[in-house]
């Protein structure tokens, strides 16, 4: 019985000492509420959809982001996968706590179906930050109409 008993409490030991290791772990959590050292790139929205246009149409979105940060951001410049897409952006720094914008503006012509294009921001936040416009284009109606 003594053994047995012996038994339960040195499990009953371990284990409280296993809960002890772990809950420190949770702890660091609460400093990655605060803000990130340097500049930060965070987008209201990672997309955004057109829904249908017609081939030819021009059109075009803006992208708003903040520095979420603790230095100015600086966007050093935007790729874009073709040349139907011309990106402008702002171009001063975006202190801590302040707002930008991106501008996408898409020609359709010569493209038909489906179409999914990034905006690839290069700043000094590190790593690119790619946005992507998104559009279903029909072909054109012509005027006359077939009965």
């Amino acid at each position: 019985m003594k053994k047995i008993l012996l038994s339960f409490a040195i499990a009953a030991i371990t284990a409280g000492g296993a809960v002890a290791q772990q809950q420190p772990r949770k702890q660091p959590t609460a400093p990655q509420a605060q803000a990130k050292a340097g500049p930060v790139i965070s987008f209201e929205e990672a997309e955004y959809n057109f829904g249908d246009i017609s081939q030819g149409d021009v059109v075009e979105h803006t992208f708003k982001f903040k520095n979420t940060g603790t230095q100015p951001l600086v966007i050093d410049r935007i790729d874009v996968t073709c040349g139907c897409t011309t990106p402008t952006w702002t171009k001063e720094p975006i202190l801590p706590g302040k707002s930008g914008t991106v501008v996408a503006k898409f020609n359709s012509a010569g493209k038909l179906g489906n179409q999914k294009k990034a905006i690839t921001v290069h700043s000094n936040a590190g790593e690119p930050t790619s946005v992507y416009i998104v559009t279903n284009i029909k072909e054109k109606q012509t005027g006359s109409a077939k009965n």
